[in-house]
């Protein structure tokens, strides 16, 4: 009972799985059999690659499945006719193309920085040495006005007997030259006012911070000799940060400054930081074949520190353009498609192309119209159906494919007439062989084109012809008179087609 059970079970799955991919069958529609349409072939409802001249069964038993021409039913070739019943089973569902305001952003990571316009480096006018430093570390906070480090040096010194000597003989020119020859060397100004007031010179001056911030490069430490151009120490301000990030060389055409940035960190991933575009390099990375961005953000709270590592959206704001969801386009990696629903029940895949892209939604440049209606799921199961007879080559080029389609469809033969009937527009001819479609001699019926003339095909005359296939029918499109031909070895087989 368990065996027979499972038979059953068996014979059940197979015969709904047939009648299923029968409803797929191109031209098949709602299962209707068209009485005045001859079937082009019989094919098996499991096996779509199993095909007869005339009805009968297939490996499984099962009645094989006539398939008619598309052409008698519609102009446009692979499209695919399902009954209403099958689409609901499917699980079809459909989307409308219409115009969208796409936000297509750009994703990448950055490193935090320093904002360099507002950093501040302090180097010596003059040589001498550091006889006191009033800051310990990089990294600490200093306060405008706070004393970083004194200096002794000979020119300093000097400075100031200058200015006391001048002072002393109140000669105004000389005070005043002095002055500004102790400014030129960042004396600050309190010292000066110190030399006028005290008339006393001060062996170690001590300069000051000139702003607020963090204190970055700290080269120096107490005893350093140092001269003009060492650079003793810097301060950064974090008010705001800058954020070097990379994009590819073919996106750099989509940015531009100003252009809207958010940032998060994976640390604080909750949290999310909006800046701008600043500053697009003008160089391409060699190696990496990339362009580097500089990003602005402000840091009131000084959350963001230099080297933290970021990811950054660069968004796009676009005007409105044609545009699709994205899962009703079924990309692979010659051609994008998508799966046009032509009326209820009537399906035809189509080739796409796409431009910017978003979150949700494609751009369509190219391939459909606003208004068309698209199949959004179980596309794959009708673009393989379509595919099978659409008059596109999903793995070839256009160029490829135009040589491809006029290679098979076409042949050129040598031939003896039989047979001429002008009223039917046929003529019946002993064929040589077709080598490249590895086909014997046979004698058969051909259709003639109406740019033929039948005064070249006289009973018993020897032509070279060429002929195309149709529709399924074998039409001559060019003919040649031939003296006299070899005799091929002739093998009759009906009227049959190749």
């Amino acid at each position: 009972m368990r065996r027979l059970f499972t038979a059953t079970v068996l014979l059940a799955v197979g015969l709904g799985a047939g009648y299923f991919a029968a409803q797929l069958q191109p031209g098949n529609h709602n299962g209707d059999t068209p009485t005045s349409v001859k079937p082009l072939y019989w094919t098996a409802p499991m096996d779509p690659d199993y095909r007869r001249d005339a009805p009968g069964k297939s490996p499984m038993g099962m009645d094989l499945i006539p398939v008619y021409d598309e052409a008698a039913e519609t102009e446009q070739p692979g499209t695919v006719a399902i009954s209403p019943t099958v689409v609901n089973n499917l699980g079809v569902r459909t989307a409308e193309v219409g115009l969208k305001a796409l936000n297509p952003s750009i994703k990448t990571v950055g490193i935090v920085q320093y904002d360099e316009q507002q950093l501040e480096h302090l180097h010596p006018r003059v040589a001498g040495w550091i006889e006191q430093l009033f800051v310990q570390s990089t990294g600490d906070t200093v306060e405008q006005g706070q004393p970083l480090f004194s200096l002794y040096s000979p020119d300093l010194v000097y400075a100031q007997e200058d200015l006391l000597q001048a002072v002393n003989q109140e000669n105004a020119r000389l005070v005043k030259a002095a002055e500004a020859r102790m400014r030129a060397l960042k004396i600050p100004e309190s010292l000066i006012r110190q030399v006028r007031s005290q008339r006393k010179v001060q062996q170690r001056v001590t300069f000051y911070a000139p702003k607020s911030g963090v204190l970055d490069n700290l080269n120096v430490r107490e005893g350093f000799y140092v001269e003009p151009g060492l650079q003793l120490m810097s301060i950064a301000t974090l008010d705001t940060v800058w954020v070097e990030a990379e994009i590819f060389a073919q996106q750099s055409q989509r940015v531009q400054v100003g252009l809207p940035v958010t940032m998060t960190l994976d640390y604080t991933s909750a949290r999310e930081w909006a800046g701008s575009v600043d500053y697009i390099y003008p160089q391409l990375d060699q190696q990496n074949r990339s362009v580097r961005l500089r990003l602005r953000f402000t840091n009131p709270d000084a959350t963001l520190k230099p080297g933290m590592y970021a990811r950054v959206t660069i968004a796009q704001n676009q005007a409105p353009v044609l545009a699709v969801a994205k899962e009703a386009i079924i990309r692979t990696g010659n051609q994008n498609r998508a799966v046009l629903q032509l009326s209820p029940g009537q399906f035809k895949s189509v080739a796409v192309t796409l431009g910017a892209s978003d979150q949700y939604y494609f751009e369509i440049l190219d391939g459909l119209a606003a208004g068309d209606t698209v199949v959004t799921s179980a596309q794959f199961l009708l673009d393989s159906e379509s595919s099978k007879s659409s008059d596109f080559l999903r793995m070839a080029s256009t160029q490829a494919r135009k040589a491809t389609e006029k290679a098979v469809q076409s042949a050129a033969v040598m031939g003896q007439v039989n047979d001429v009937n002008p009223a039917d527009k046929t003529v019946n001819i002993s064929r040589g062989p077709i080598e490249k479609w590895n086909r014997p001699p046979a004698t058969m019926d051909f259709t003639v084109a109406d740019n033929i003339d039948f005064d070249l095909l006289m009973p018993g005359s020897n032509v070279h012809f060429v002929f195309e296939i149709r529709a399924g029918d074998f039409v001559i499109t060019q003919v040649h008179p031939m003296a006299k031909m070899v005799e091929p070895t002739t093998q009759h087989e009906g009227h049959q087609h190749d």
